[in-house]
């Protein structure tokens, strides 16, 4: 695998670094500003509300630039907005920081998962994604706990800054690492972007992400009263289970990478329908303290064994757009991450136990399912007769095809 695929997984790592820390600040950031907990809360809404509208957005803005320069700029505006965090004067400077902060975010994993399977031949593209997504899966193990403890100590000010460091450090990585040559995107103009991302395959694959993760986050959501009131564990212990979901996570973006190179469709039918097995079987993993932890595992193992298919799967069926599809399926991430811990915040609203938000991302998960089967459906359909429309994309297309050099 090509070395340049740690510049792409140290972006990663800030990227999914000043995500997730958010989270475990948010007390700190509310005694210091003098604001409520649940007014703080708005902070982790303005990052992912820059995901969303970033992430296609500066996909086509920049699909006509060189990739190699817009990820370098990418990190840089992640820089800027993490700074301006750092240093921002109050409650609304901070959410307008946080804002810039998200904004790069989708992009460069959309930019990022292009370039990274353009580096390496065709039965290796979902490893190459899945080695850029291990910065994010790390972060998970130790860039979110090391910050929220630097926060703790230092303030939350200085995790800021330290989250900045490692964007420069990904940005010195980036221009070391990522090849000057083949890093174009095609030349299809906004018109061909645009009528790429109208594919009905392309939007089965983003509702399947939608379904997929949002059966994640409706229980991840709410992972931390299920391990204290269900399973018993003490407050302090919740930070290290925290790191084993990490760990899970990291162990299924590996392997969905490897199996996806041999079946991309197989590989994400398995990993949502084993999340929906684990999801179901959370009221009872819950009930001790070691299948807790065992359940904490597998959810992160299950889940992310389908985020390379599914990334891979996007940019396939959006062959003449893939920057702003790839972009494109980051929004639909976060929209899962917000759905998902709506609908969990709903059942457990209902009354129907600490347990019941895993219950319904079991059911998301098997809506995913069908979502996916009919997206499989379609396309054994269109090989046969394509539409006006796959046609006026498939003319959008470059002849030739970009070269490759290693």
């Amino acid at each position: 695998m090509p070395l340049a695929l740690l510049a792409l997984a140290v972006g990663a790592f800030g990227l999914g670094t000043t995500e997730f820390v958010m989270m475990g600040l948010l007390p700190d950031v509310a005694d210091d500003l003098g604001i409520s907990i649940p007014t703080a809360g708005h902070l982790v809404s303005a990052y992912a509300l820059g995901v969303v509208i970033g992430a296609p957005l500066l996909a086509a803005v920049t699909a006509r630039m060189s990739r190699r320069k817009v990820l370098i700029g990418l990190m840089g505006l992640f820089v800027v907005g993490n700074a301006a965090s750092a240093f921002a004067p109050g409650e609304y400077a901070l959410l307008a920081a946080r804002f810039v902060s998200g904004l790069p975010h989708g992009a460069f994993f959309g930019v990022g998962a292009v370039v990274a399977t353009g580096m390496v031949a065709p039965e290796r593209k979902a490893r190459s994604v899945s080695l850029m997504f291990l910065g994010l899966t790390l972060a998970n193990i130790a860039g979110v706990p090391v910050a929220t403890l630097m926060g703790q100590h230092l303030g939350w000010r200085a995790t800021f800054l330290g989250v900045s460091a490692i964007g420069l450090a990904a940005i010195a990585s980036l221009a070391l690492l990522i090849p000057h040559d083949h890093t174009h995107g095609p030349r299809v103009g906004l018109r061909g972007e645009v009528a790429a991302l109208r594919s009905l395959p392309v939007w089965l694959a983003l509702g399947t992400t939608v379904a997929g993760f949002g059966a994640l986050f409706a229980a991840y959501s709410y992972i931390t009263p299920m391990l204290t009131d269900a399973a018993g564990y003490a407050d302090s212990s919740v930070t290290v289970l925290l790191a084993l979901f990490g760990v899970g996570a990291t162990a299924g973006n590996l392997l969905g990478g490897r199996l996806a190179d041999h079946s991309l469709r197989g590989t994400l039918f398995g990993g949502l329908t084993s999340l929906v097995v684990v999801l179901a079987l959370f009221p009872v993993l819950m009930s001790t303290q070691w299948s807790a932890a065992l359940a904490v595992v597998l959810l992160g193992t299950a889940a992310f064994v389908t985020g390379s298919p599914l990334q891979l799967m996007v940019m396939e069926k959006a062959s003449a757009a893939p920057s702003l599809a790839s972009s494109a399926n980051q929004a639909a991430f976060n929209l899962a991450n917000a759905g998902g811990a709506w609908i969990g915040g709903l059942a457990l609203a209902a009354g129907l136990g600490v347990t019941s938000p895993a219950l319904t991302g079991a059911g998301l998960a098997v809506l995913g399912l069908g979502v996916a089967a009919v997206a499989a459906l379609v396309d054994r359909r269109r090989v046969a007769a394509p539409t006006g429309r796959e046609r006026l994309v498939a003319s959008h297309v470059p002849e030739r095809a970009e070269t490759v050099h290693h």
